[in-house]
């Protein structure tokens, strides 16, 4: 009998296939047990495999289950079942009725930036709860990306080539696994496959999905292993602030490789995601090394915060600022709200250079010679869309979009939470900060600090004349004045946004203090020519994480003129 309508263990009926490729077929069925839909994965093996290639092959495959089933994360396919039939592993997955990312831009065409970026961070997101199980994906491409016909999710499949700690290796020496399109330099050149190995992958599928093809496709797969070398990847022309970010993960060397944590903060401010829930992948962020950023000192009291610490990337810094009791003087930049800044292009975290020269010619030797070696036997080479790459389920929708971008206008403000007290500030805003934070103004009258009672821990409210016309780029032309002064200043993330229907960008970067290291996001937006405003929140870094929930109350529930 054929396929269609055969039962599985008793349990699962096949239906109608999903998906077919060289490692195998995706079919829908259904579970008589559960009586659900599912989607059943199973092997092809070729008839002339040797018995212990087979026997590899099967340990792949339950591998791959394994691998996916140590995950719980909503963008990793749930796996539910692995059952035999005629001998050979078969995977009992979710159904998603979905299609592939690879679908979407065959079909589709190439995805906007915003778009991209709503399913890079999903995939970011996904990557790094692998990562935290002790799995590697090592096949992350378009076509092993899943979009949901009701666009609420993105999900990450196949993890058929994976590595898992605590097993050993299947994949013999010299041989290389995986899609030559979207693996790392360091993968071809038979290094060790960490995280930045996936991370480099999905810098290769966000350029896929914005420009419609791999960054270093060529027209053979040597061509094609010289490129991803020694080679840039090719101008990008769709990308917009996107850009500096994909090249950032496609950095040659894997140590200054922009990394998932990076990638996924990045990511979720470039869709908008500026006042984000306690619970947002970012606010998970381990703290990074050697970012720091020092206040100024002015007035006597025990002070190593933002608030009463300069903050970066405001217009027009004024006033006396409290201090800690032994000061150091930190120079903060004065930043000036008039007038046009020099153009820029929107900026993502620092991307290190590639290799160029001699060492560039040397990787590119070694990565061809190395993919050349594993040719012979590597039958596993350039597993390209196949069906791994639709597994849980493909059905004929609109291109997805993840969920919404950030509001259009201030819209209803929530009612005062818990903790927290509304201030009507005769700056001409209110806004919600915590019931024991205490009020300091500035000589200047354009700023406002609101302090925790530690003193190192504040909020900043800047509202200055004439705005200019770019928030991004009036961020990006004070960034150098303010890595000057600013001992083991670090960029986290600089890039365009939009706050309650305006222009706007968002800052983060750490800093060394004189007794600790501090963390700071500062928010700018306003119209041309009208007032620029900004939200400011540093602390020390050890407590970041409890402390990012006042500056995303404070965007929230930040209004003009209005006391609510």
């Amino acid at each position: 009998m054929t396929d269609e309508d055969r039962l599985l263990a008793g349990r699962y009926r096949l239906s109608r296939q999903l998906g077919r490729g060289g490692m195998g077929t995706v079919w829908l069925a259904q579970d008589a047990l559960l009586d659900r839909h599912v989607a059943v994965k199973k092997l092809h093996v070729p008839p002339h495999l040797e018995d212990d290639e087979r026997v590899r092959l099967h340990e792949r495959t339950r591998r791959e289950a394994r691998s996916a089933a140590r995950i719980s994360h909503p963008g990793v396919i749930v796996v539910h079942d692995v059952v035999e039939e005629e001998g050979r592993p078969c995977i009992v997955m979710e159904y998603v009725p979905s299609r592939s990312l690879g679908d979407v831009l065959r079909e589709d065409g190439p995805l906007t930036p915003q778009d991209a970026a709503r399913t890079g961070v999903a995939m970011a997101s996904a990557l790094r709860a692998a990562h935290a199980a002790g799995v590697l994906h090592r096949d992350v491409k378009p076509a092993n990306v899943l979009l949901s016909e009701g666009q609420e999710r993105v999900v990450l499949t196949d993890f058929g080539i994976a590595a898992a700690s605590g097993t050993a290796t299947l994949t013999r020496t010299g041989e290389f696994v995986g899609s030559i399109n979207y693996a790392a330099p360091e993968r071809m050149q038979g290094g060790e496959s960490g995280p930045a190995a996936d991370a480099w992958a999905l810098g290769a599928t966000l350029y896929e999905a914005v420009e419609g093809v791999a960054p270093f496709r060529r027209s053979t797969w040597v061509e094609t292993a010289y490129a991803t070398a020694s080679e840039p990847p090719r101008p990008m022309e769709r990308a917009g602030a996107l850009g500096e970010l994909i090249e950032g993960l496609l950095e040659k060397d894997a140590q200054e490789r922009l990394t998932l944590p990076q990638a996924e903060e990045w990511l979720a401010g470039a869709v908008g995601t500026v006042a984000l829930p306690s619970g947002a992948p970012w606010s998970e962020r381990e703290p990074a090394e050697g970012l720091r950023r020092e206040p100024e000192p002015g007035q006597e009291q025990e002070q190593e915060q933002a608030g009463a610490g300069e903050q970066a990337g405001a217009p027009v810094r004024t006033g006396t600022r409290a201090q800690p009791s032994s000061p150091e003087p930190a120079p903060a930049p004065v930043a000036v709200a008039t007038g046009t800044p020099p153009p820029a292009a929107a900026p993502a975290p620092p991307v290190a250079p590639r290799p160029r020269g001699r060492r560039a010619v040397v990787l590119a030797v070694s990565a061809v010679v190395a993919v050349a070696a594993v040719l012979g036997g590597g039958w596993w080479l350039t597993r390209e869309d196949g069906a791994a790459g639709k597994d849980p389920g493909k059905g004929p929708t609109s291109a997805p979009q993840s969920p919404g971008p950030s509001e259009s206008g201030p819209g209803p403000r929530p009612p005062v939470a818990d903790g927290y007290k509304r201030v009507k500030d005769e700056l001409g805003f209110s806004v919600d900060v915590p019931d024991n934070w205490t009020r300091q103004g500035s000589a200047g009258g354009q700023q406002v600090d609101y302090l925790a009672p530690s003193r190192r821990t504040g909020l900043k409210f800047s509202v200055l004349d004439f705005a200019g016309d770019s928030p991004l780029r009036h961020w990006r032309r004070l960034e150098p004045e303010v890595r000057q002064k600013s001992p083991g200043y670090r960029s986290l993330r600089m890039n365009a946004t939009t706050y309650q229907g305006q222009d706007a960008a968002i800052w983060e970067y750490t800093w060394q203090g004189r007794a600790r290291p501090y963390h700071a996001v500062d928010l700018g937006f306003g119209k041309e020519g009208e007032q620029h405003y900004a939200i400011y929140l540093s602390a020390p870094d050890a407590d970041w994480a409890a402390c990012k929930k006042y500056f995303d109350m404070a965007v929230k529930t930040f209004r003009v003129d209005s006391g609510g």
